[in-house]
């Protein structure tokens, strides 16, 4: 199947996932992951109709967004992120999802200075894995209100990855805890599911899924 055809048949699983929920497609924002594919399939995304593309790395998002200046296209930074790599992604992202430290968020809000407040998801350690980035759940409200204090800043929903089960229906428990999460702190923003398990994420309200191996096949090894 053509990126274009792949990229359709899974704004159908969203759109289905979204009647299961009693929910509009519009309020789900499907971003494709293009970590590591080449600015060709970028492309053929984007002549698809494709608009939104998530990068994992930041200084691969800051040659890609210079070499794809196209009208509309919006790069979201996803991946965990250095301070001293916080200028690329504070340059050229239209948002990041995995804020997960003051300290980062000051380079940030440094770096974005002359340009409209950074979007921005809390990133959160649901299950308190040693091996992924996050904030506590207990350590939220302090970060939070310090991104708030950012003026070129904008937190606007919170994201995590699940532990890793074998039934992918497991994952459902942690997008409902993230839910909750962010109704507790007024955020509205949803940033959670993967090609594994974005349906289920729909069903229980993200507002934005992350989706890569099932729109461009799977993605080429990092050199």
């Amino acid at each position: 199947m053509s990126i274009g055809a792949q990229l359709a048949a899974v704004r159908a699983r969203v759109e289905a996932a979204c009647a299961r929920a009693g929910r509009s497609p519009a309020d789900v924002t499907l971003l494709a992951v293009s970590k590591l594919q080449p600015e060709a399939a970028i492309r053929e995304a984007y002549d698809a109709g494709h608009r939104q593309f998530g990068e994992n790395y930041a200084q691969e998002l800051r040659d890609k967004a210079k070499g794809l200046a196209l009208p509309g296209l919006e790069w979201h930074a996803i991946g965990g992120l250095q301070d001293k790599n916080a200028k690329y992604v504070a340059k050229v992202a239209h948002a990041f999802h995995a804020l997960d430290r003051a300290g980062l968020a000051d380079e940030l809000d440094r770096r974005r200075e002359g340009l409209p407040p950074l979007a921005c998801y809390l990133e959160v350690n649901l299950a308190a894995e040693p091996s992924k980035g996050g904030v506590t759940p207990g350590g939220l409200p302090a970060l939070l209100a310090h991104v708030r204090s950012r003026p070129n800043l904008r937190p606007v929903g919170l994201m995590a990855l699940p532990p890793l089960e074998e039934e992918p229906e497991a994952a459902r428990r942690w997008f409902r805890a993230l839910r909750r999460l962010a109704e507790d702190e007024g955020l509205t923003g949803l940033s959670m599911g993967t090609t594994s398990d974005f349906e289920l994420a729909v069903e229980e309200g993200a507002t934005v899924v992350r989706v890569g191996t099932a729109i461009f096949g799977e993605r080429p090894p990092r050199r």
